[in-house]
């Protein structure tokens, strides 16, 4: 099996975003053809690669709505790697949580990557294809006492990261390997915004992430599966 994504279908949720800018970057350096799937009814004039000939935008594609994400994925021809970036945060104190608030994490995070693991492993199902899935978690997710004053979002992500770890035990027989990546902050310029006091220096720069990110999706990576990857820096 060559070592390459040259030629091959990826599949990138929250591809518009500041770190999926980076991984469809990475992606399409390695020659990957990129489908990424996007809320809305156009493209955000900051992604840059809206026009490039290796990158197909699907809009409107709600990822918590099960029908929209199996005909997104469906129109996929040949699916090798799943990545999902989509995702939200919140924090509150615990006695301010709205229900629906926990709701929403939990569409926005677990639900997301669920629906669109699932649609992704029927297609490589069907298509006999010893693919990749990789998902996000979070340093939180990993270590729930990080999650003070954000229980809904570590909850989440703590979800994700047990299906990670589930779908990879069984589909190993499958050949499709299951990883999750756990960034701690990643340097994105809404998070400097947000944090203009903290030390940059100790954030995961993009790139670094893209980069994890990218090989666990590649056919370089022949063994690894069920692993969480703190991407943690210097924090």
């Amino acid at each position: 099996m060559t070592e390459t994504l040259n030629g091959r279908h990826v599949v990138v949720t929250g591809g518009t975003g500041a770190l999926g800018g980076a991984v469809v970057g990475r992606l399409l350096e390695q020659g990957a053809i990129c489908h990424v799937p996007n809320a809305h009814a156009a493209a955000p004039p900051h992604f840059p690669y809206a026009a490039h000939a290796s990158v197909h935008l699907a809009h409107n594609v709600d990822l918590s709505d099960s029908a929209k994400v199996e005909a997104f994925y469906h129109q996929v021809p040949e699916l090798w790697a799943s990545i999902h970036l989509a995702g939200g945060f919140t924090m509150a104190p615990v006695e301010k949580i709205e229900s629906a608030s926990f709701a929403e994490m939990m569409d926005t995070n677990a639900r997301t990557a669920f629906l669109c693991s699932r649609a992704a492993v029927r297609s490589m199902l069907s298509s006999n294809t010893a693919g990749r899935i990789v998902n996000v978690t979070a340093r939180a997710g990993l270590e729930p006492r990080r999650g003070s004053g954000m229980v809904a979002y570590a909850a989440s992500k703590a979800a994700v990261a047990a299906m990670t770890v589930a779908m990879a035990e069984e589909l190993k027989h499958k050949g499709i390997l299951v990883n999750a990546v756990a960034p701690s902050t990643l340097d994105t310029p809404a998070n400097r915004a947000d944090m203009p006091d903290a030390d940059f220096a100790k954030w995961v720069s993009l790139e670094a992430a893209a980069e994890a990110i990218a090989y666990l999706a590649s056919p370089a990576n022949q063994a690894m599966s069920g692993t969480l990857v703190p991407l943690y820096g210097r924090a």
